[in-house]
């Protein structure tokens, strides 16, 4: 295992501080790294945000949109175990540019394709979004290879929730405009007012690659790749001073070296659970509300959700990663394990409410969907962007997040099509036993049992890993515990 070594190479003295003008130059960096990474999920989250149409329109089932959604995720799980481990050879910006023109291309396709008679329709789209999966996945490793080489280990915890937020504003801004194409909206100008009428819920395909090709180019013209290209020198606590930190490892060194990690696969177990939990509330959310509470885009409901999950991850994302940093001196496993425990908690309670008939507050109801979020969106920064730098390093970080960002994909590849069928199953088991007992049938296809009790089981799991690194490395100095 590699071990963490706080002062090498430096006559066991402190690592020394940033230079000047380096923090501007390093967060005008991050802006626009961030904000490419923010455009992919408006790319990512538009299949979730228009769910309902999709579904009536096209006449699907909750497997077959689910199926769609998994074929996204096994891609992306795939990709980034092999992307990774290219990012590293090939730099973050040149891998992040190569997988936002790829998801313009297959976006527009999918919108095209929704729109035509097409035989084979569902084959086609599921093949499409599989493809859709495979090229974002250059965006993560990139991002966190770049961001390696210009954080410290004690800097990446506050850095891990900031790209949470980034996150959380593509999240937002898919949201706003879901709403806003299916409702339509004004935007009064100086001497005139321009008038969109609502459109087709096909334009979640057209007008976000449309966002994401400006961002790219802005992204090409602000972003250096490592600090040296800004003219910068840092040296990472696990470098020596005279260490060449531009020195390119061959794919079997960078691959050995992180598989042979054992923090590496149990980290990424955890992550897994993280996957399948997060991937749960994104891709059926907008169906939990449309179909059990009858809350469709024009809601309040939905439109504060819109604002209210995105900035409550921000927030636990951001909290969780600076008190990683600050109280537990850039360790991750004691925040991920108390945060796994909160995130059973919500769940277990949103269960037994629904289990017992008694959640019948719709404020209730997102309280308890909010909780979870933030959970889980918790941990999903600090393993997911912090621990692989950690991990890693500046010259291995793509690898590393490679195979931990793909078992959180494998995981939410089983809260798509996995989790479909089991929505399906459950409805139909109800529709069943109402039937024989004479009673009418059910008009909401979603069983927010099954939702709730599905997530149960890996929230608990991901807090046991969690604490098996907290209190087995306790005291070792290993880098991502």
């Amino acid at each position: 295992m590699t071990r963490h070594r706080p002062t090498s190479g430096l006559g066991g003295g402190q690592i020394p501080p940033h230079p000047p003008g380096f923090r501007l130059r390093r967060g005008r960096n991050w802006f626009f790294l961030g904000l490419t990474y923010a455009s992919y999920y408006l790319c990512r989250y538009n299949l979730g945000i228009i769910a309902p149409e999709l579904k009536r329109d096209l006449g699907l089932s909750n497997a077959q949109y689910g199926s769609i959604q998994s074929a996204r995720d096994g891609a992306y799980a795939v990709g980034q175990f092999v992307n990774g481990l290219f990012t590293d050879r090939l730099g973050g910006k040149q891998a992040m540019t190569f997988g936002a023109i790829g998801t313009v291309i297959l976006n527009i396709l999918f919108g095209l394709t929704a729109w035509s008679n097409l035989g084979w329709l569902f084959f086609t789209l599921f093949v499409i979004r599989l493809a859709d999966g495979y090229v974002q996945a250059f965006g993560a490793p990139g991002m966190v290879k770049i961001n390696a080489a210009w954080f410290r280990r004690r800097e990446r915890g506050a850095f891990a929730g900031i790209f949470g937020g980034m996150i959380q504003l593509g999240a937002i801004g898919v949201g706003q405009l879901g709403r806003l194409l299916a409702t339509g909206f004004a935007v009064p100008l100086i001497f005139f007012t321009i008038t969109v009428p609502k459109l087709d819920w096909r334009y979640m395909f057209f007008v976000p690659p449309a966002i994401v090709v400006i961002i790219i180019i802005l992204m090409n013209l602000m972003v250096r790749n490592h600090p040296e290209e800004a003219g910068y020198r840092i040296v990472h606590e696990d470098e020596t001073h005279d260490e060449d930190p531009h020195a390119r490892l061959s794919l079997g060194e960078v691959f050995r070296t992180i598989t042979s990690n054992r923090i590496v696969w149990i980290v990424a177990c955890a992550y897994f659970c993280t996957g399948f939990v997060r991937r749960s509330i994104e891709s059926w959310w907008v169906l939990y509300l449309d179909e059990v509470w009858g809350a469709g885009k024009a809601s309040a409901e939905f439109i504060i959700l819109v604002w209210v999950l995105p900035a409550t991850a921000f927030l636990g994302s951001y909290g969780s990663g600076v008190i990683s940093d600050k109280l537990v001196a850039g360790r991750r496993a004691p925040v991920a394990a108390l945060i796994y425990l909160s995130e059973s908690l919500f769940t277990t309670l949103a269960l037994l409410l629904s289990l017992s008939g008694r959640l019948d507050s719709i404020v209730v109801a997102l309280l308890l969907l909010v909780g979870i979020n933030v959970t889980c969106n918790s941990t999903h920064s600090i393993l997911g962007a912090a621990a692989p730098m950690d991990l890693g390093g500046r010259k291995m970080a793509g690898f590393a997040l490679g195979i931990i960002d793909s078992f959180q994909y494998l995981g939410a590849m089983l809260a798509g099509f996995g989790l479909g069928r089991l929505l399906d199953y459950a409805a139909q088991t109800r529709a069943q036993g109402m039937a024989a007992a004479g009673g009418a049938q059910p008009a909401a296809q979603f069983d927010a049992t099954a939702w709730f009790g599905s997530m149960l089981p890996f929230g608990m799991l991901g807090a046991v890993l969690m604490m098996y690194l907290w209190f087995r490395y306790r005291g070792t100095g290993e880098r991502g515990t």
